[in-house]
């Protein structure tokens, strides 16, 4: 099983993932837990150069880097754990390819979803938890982490874009990508349901 976590910058798409690991891990499953950009040493590598402060990135140049760490992550981690029936966790994925470069960036379609179609050989999650949450209120949970990275500190219309095409995206695809519309919830409460829709999903 393959499942997705996607959202807004601060939405706590990271904390989730966790808690869902340690969940089905004390379950008996085994899991893979990783990340887009940064889950190999060359995406480790590409994803410092993705968010470091320096300089601006020419906006094809970062979708490439994205699709290079995309292609290596799949072909090397995400494949491979699946077909030894591992359910794999994934910190971001092709979804925040489209919310990003798509929405946020504006390259052009065509482009953005042929590199997903090739660079994911096929493997499209089975299930994708997307938390939203208001641009303002993501940025603010994310600075007080520390630093800005360089995606956290474009501005707000950026943002607004980014959350638009997520939405658009849940709108699309509700089997498959389960929409949590921001509450302020508890992170129990958030969690309990992603737990209970999981468990529904592996038939528990």
């Amino acid at each position: 099983m393959f499942i997705t976590f996607e959202g807004p910058e601060g939405c706590g798409k990271s904390t989730h993932s966790k808690l869902l690991k340690n969940y089905l891990e004390e379950k008996g499953y085994s899991i893979i837990s990783t990340r887009e950009p940064g889950g190999t040493e060359l995406g480790q590598k590409i994803r410092d150069l993705l968010l470091e402060k320096s300089g601006p990135i020419n906006q094809l140049a970062e979708a490439s880097l994205f699709f290079a760490d995309r292609a290596q992550h799949v072909g090397t981690v995400v494949l491979p754990a699946l077909k030894e029936n591992k359910i794999v966790i994934c910190d971001r994925y092709i979804d925040s390819t489209i919310a990003y470069q798509l929405g946020g960036r504006g390259l052009p379609e065509d482009l953005i979803r042929f590199m997903n179609m090739e660079t994911t050989q096929g493997a499209v999650p089975d299930l994708t938890f997307l938390l939203d949450i208001p641009p303002a209120v993501g940025l603010e949970r994310a600075k007080s982490k520390g630093a800005a990275d360089r995606f956290e500190r474009e501005g707000p219309p950026f943002h607004d874009r980014v959350r638009a095409k997520y939405l658009e995206i849940a709108a699309s695809d509700p089997e498959r990508v389960k929409l949590f519309a921001f509450e302020n919830l508890p992170i129990e409460k958030v969690q309990a349901k992603i737990r209970s829709i999981v468990d529904e999903k592996l038939g528990n």
